[in-house]
């Protein structure tokens, strides 16, 4: 399983890349892995700000649909649109070409709460 060190989790299990107060947003290999093939990224909360752990968008796999939270508030500045011919981006590179949205962050103060790689690590072998 690939847990870059370097990123942020969440228990939801999405990943966050800080870069000053511009965060990526992406889901984690575990969870795409427990989605399997993922058919369908839809954000339609482009331009919106958002609170935290409101839904921003959903991921559609073949076996079931699920909801993307927000780590933190901001507000949500791009979407990967790649994913929307090529959703599969999502299974076969999470981290990087998959990633799907990009937050201008409102409060940086939340993204202390955020877990590290160690912390994510012990959730998913729970």
């Amino acid at each position: 399983m690939n847990i870059p060190s370097e990123l942020k989790y969440t228990k939801d299990h999405e990943w966050i890349k800080i870069d000053g107060d511009t965060i990526t947003i992406g889901i984690t290999d575990f969870a795409q892995s427990e989605l399997g093939d993922i058919v369908y990224v839809e954000v339609e909360t482009l331009d919106e700000t958002l609170e935290i752990e409101e839904v921003f968008g959903t991921v559609e796999a073949v076996k079931t649909v699920s909801d993307l939270f927000l780590p933190v508030t901001g507000e949500i500045i791009e979407f990967n649109e790649s994913l929307e011919d090529e959703p599969e981006k999502v299974n076969n590179d999470p981290y990087g070409e998959g990633w799907m949205i990009k937050v201008k962050c409102s409060d940086v103060s939340q993204l202390d709460d955020l877990l590290s790689a160690e912390d994510y690590k012990t959730i998913i072998s729970a």
